[in-house]
């Protein structure tokens, strides 16, 4: 549980780095970035192996209703980062259209897996978007949305990519062992 404790916190603390010590970050120019991408990559896989070892209390399992209910979360989330990066109408409403699909994801994964290990790594990762909008909003209160156009054409892509990437990553999940498509 260590493990997946340390991989949480160090992900927290990456990212929130550049917001804790700008000053610091600044100083570091270049080369920090490529420090940043270096302690994200070295979290995620304290995560993963850590996650994967992790034993503990186990409240409740997956059912078909919690695994329908988080594969809606899903495909909201990875139709926001799509948004995101197209500037669809949406991004015009949500300031963080990012970090929103970053929650969705991590609380929709909280909801078919109900033991503490899945609540460190999901929950922890889910405060850490809601703690990262807030840091963004404090440090930059102001925000411009951005005015339109916004084509029909982006806002079909956005969502037939989060249609193939939610297909993508589900076969992942099923070749290791999770089906998320079934109870």
């Amino acid at each position: 549980m260590l493990i997946l404790i340390l991989g949480v916190a160090l992900f927290w603390g990456a990212h929130l780095f550049k917001r804790l010590q700008p000053a610091r970050r600044a100083e570091m120019g270049e080369k920090g970035k490529g420090m940043v991408a270096a302690a994200l990559g070295v979290s995620v896989l304290l995560m993963i192996i850590g996650y994967r070892m992790s034993d503990g209390p186990y409240w409740w399992g997956p059912s078909a209703p919690l695994k329908g209910i988080n594969n809606l979360l899903v495909l909201a989330a990875f139709y926001l980062f799509a948004a995101a990066g197209m500037k669809t109408r949406i991004t015009s409403r949500i300031r963080h259209p990012q970090l929103t699909g970053f929650s969705l994801w991590a609380l929709a994964h909280l909801l078919p897996n109900g033991d503490l290990p899945s609540f460190i790594l999901f929950g922890g990762l889910f405060v850490w978007a809601l703690v990262e909008m807030a840091a963004i909003n404090r440090a930059e209160p102001s925000w411009t949305p951005p005015a339109g156009p916004f084509p029909a054409k982006r806002e079909v892509m956005a969502v037939a990519g989060a249609i193939l990437v939610m297909l993508v990553v589900g076969m992942i999940h099923k070749a290791l062992g999770y089906n998320p498509f079934g109870a």
